[in-house]
């Protein structure tokens, strides 16, 4: 059972249903049929259309649940709407029902949260991570987003923000987390902006490309974690990179920054330098502080102090850090990281040992151990 090819048509067909007047909720649910259909039947007996096979096995489990519950001439009507078997056509519907998804029925944070569960196909916890909520929260604003739109018909898109955010958030948790996700988020990322003339998807593609450049350098053999600063820079691809910075810079150039131009722009700092040591911190900052005006997110102010300590020395970014709330996800590495710049080995070994308790992968555990275990071998020698 190919579950990469179920979950990578799961959108797609999806978004055949939502046009074909189906609510989200009732598609969902019809497509979900389909699927545990396809694990139990294509073992044995693999369609030659996968994706005509499930549009055809979704709309007649849609139609089995619409028969109980209407009366017998809608029925017959519905009945005479069922394509007909064979291939669908060959569009890719993601990005269309990324937008479908982004209801003005719902708010932009449950639109977001509504679009990673069902189309990006991210757990609950896996968003509530990213929204650094508990996951019950998290379940619970996913469950009402489900009832606010259960019956509406999609013909009102959303707008082009809550459409950014998901794919933000998608190619985080691709380029970090534990489903491979952000070569799709590009792909559909390089759609929106052949489409659409906005800044801010340039930005949003010029920041994923150039922190996708770095992915091949992000990890060693043995699949462990590699920092930044310790990275093979020759491993880093160029290419991306160059587009990245020319898209980056045409969309500078309208003079309409956002977020995901200043993170961009932050993101290309580091990768203009040839060596770790010459980063220009100090532009870095100055971006970071553009980033806090247009956000006031706490996750940019404590990715910010990281970025004090290496431009005004550790004590700035720990006097930086103890402004925020020590409950941010990665505070404690980011404390461990500073105070053993600033030399104090025993307490970052302590925290560093404290921070892979609470990583949120195994991958970034894993590191985390690893740190404290060298900072602890340093002093016992």
């Amino acid at each position: 059972m190919n579950e990469v090819l179920l979950r990578s048509l799961t959108p797609s067909v999806l978004g055949i249903l939502v046009r074909r007047g189906v609510s989200f909720a009732a598609a969902e649910d019809a497509v979900q049929d389909a699927l545990v259909e396809a694990v139990r039947v294509w073992p044995a007996d693999p369609p030659r259309d996968p994706k005509g096979w499930l549009v055809t096995v979704a709309w007649r489990r849609f139609l089995d649940a619409t028969r109980a519950d209407t009366a017998r001439r809608r029925r017959e009507d519905l009945v005479d709407e069922e394509p007909a078997p064979g291939p669908a056509p060959a569009v890719d519907d993601t990005l269309q029902l990324y937008f479908l998804c982004a209801h003005p029925s719902l708010t932009p944070s449950s639109a977001v949260a509504l679009t990673l569960r069902a189309v990006g196909g991210l757990t609950t916890r896996q968003i509530a991570q990213a929204y650094l909520v508990p996951e019950a929260t998290m379940a619970q604003r996913i469950s009402r987003a489900k009832r606010t739109v259960s019956g509406v018909r999609f013909d009102q898109p959303g707008d082009v923000a809550t459409v950014l955010r998901v794919l933000y958030l998608v190619f985080n948790e691709g380029y970090s987390g534990d489903v491979d996700l952000a070569a799709e988020a590009i792909w559909l990322t390089r759609q929106l902006a052949a489409a659409i003339d906005h800044p801010e998807v340039a930005g949003l593609l010029a920041l994923m490309l150039l922190h996708h450049a770095r992915r091949a350098a992000r990890t060693a053999p043995d699949g462990s974690l590699v920092p930044l600063a310790e990275q093979d820079r020759v491993r880093w691809d160029t290419e991306s990179i160059a587009e990245g910075v020319e898209i980056l810079q045409a969309a500078l150039a309208r003079d309409r920054l956002g977020e995901f131009q200043a993170q961009a722009a932050i993101a290309a700092l580091h990768a203009d330098a040839p060596t770790a040591e010459e980063t220009d911190w100090v532009q870095i900052v100055e971006w970071y502080d553009e980033l806090v005006r247009l956000t006031d997110s706490p996750v940019v102010r404590l990715n910010r102090a990281v970025a004090v300590g290496e431009a005004d020395g550790p004590r700035a970014g720990l006097a930086a850090l103890a402004a925020l709330n020590d409950s941010l996800p990665r505070h404690t590495a980011v404390a461990a990281y500073l105070h053993e710049r600033e030399g104090d080995l025993a307490t970052a070994a302590q925290l560093y040992a404290e921070a892979a308790q609470k990583a949120p992968n195994l991958a970034e555990r894993d590191h985390l151990t690893r740190q404290a275990a060298r900072l602890n071998a340093r002093r016992c020698r």
